[in-house]
């Protein structure tokens, strides 16, 4: 009894030993993170442990309303977009390219790509790696049983997930993101 009370006292100690060294190795790093970064990451977590797919835990997906057609939600996106002074720069028909390749009809999917340029250019000027995320997507994807949804890449690791961005590009990136969201959420619901 007194050697599994030895055993267990010791690994307490490492245990203690440990958390006292993160704290003190991880707590400065940690602390220019930005204020937003555990909640961003706890939320992420969840979702990768909910549907065990990483693609699905990065990106933001808003179902289209049924009757909506392809063309009125890349239109509705359009107009929305023009309304939030946004570019529209280019529509990627995926799914034309899979016809071509393959020979045979194939289900919607589409990138649009869409554009602040003046975000862009901040974006670009703190960090080019940025320009990854750039221009700003969103797929429309019609699934395996005639069901449209609307994908992008969602932005709360870029805006919440390390060091803090200077003031005026995270209020720009915040705006950027919710614009994203708010198109979207309109071209589901076949908003013009």
């Amino acid at each position: 009894m007194a050697v599994l009370r030895n055993l267990l006292a010791l690994v307490g100690l490492v245990v203690v030993i440990g958390g006292i060294y993160l704290a003190g190795t991880l707590g400065p790093i940690l602390s220019e993170f930005d204020p937003g970064f555990k909640k961003t990451y706890v939320a992420f977590a969840q979702k990768l442990l909910d549907t065990k797919d990483p693609g699905d835990a990065m990106v933001y997906k808003v179902p289209v309303q049924e009757g909506i057609s392809t063309d009125d939600v890349k239109e509705s996106l359009k107009s929305l977009a023009t309304e939030r002074d946004f570019l529209f720069v280019g529509d990627a028909p995926f799914y034309k390219q899979v016809e071509a390749v393959t020979g045979k009809p194939f289900r919607h999917v589409s990138f649009m790509s869409f554009c602040d340029v003046m975000v862009g250019k901040m974006m670009l000027e703190y960090n080019p790696a940025y320009t990854a995320f750039m221009p700003c997507r969103i797929s429309l994807v019609e699934d395996e049983k005639g069901n449209l949804a609307l994908y992008t890449m969602a932005l709360d690791m870029m805006i919440h997930g390390g060091k803090e961005l200077p003031p005026e590009l995270k209020k720009e990136a915040l705006r950027v993101w919710q614009v994203i969201k708010d198109m979207m959420q309109g071209a589901a619901a076949g908003e013009f």
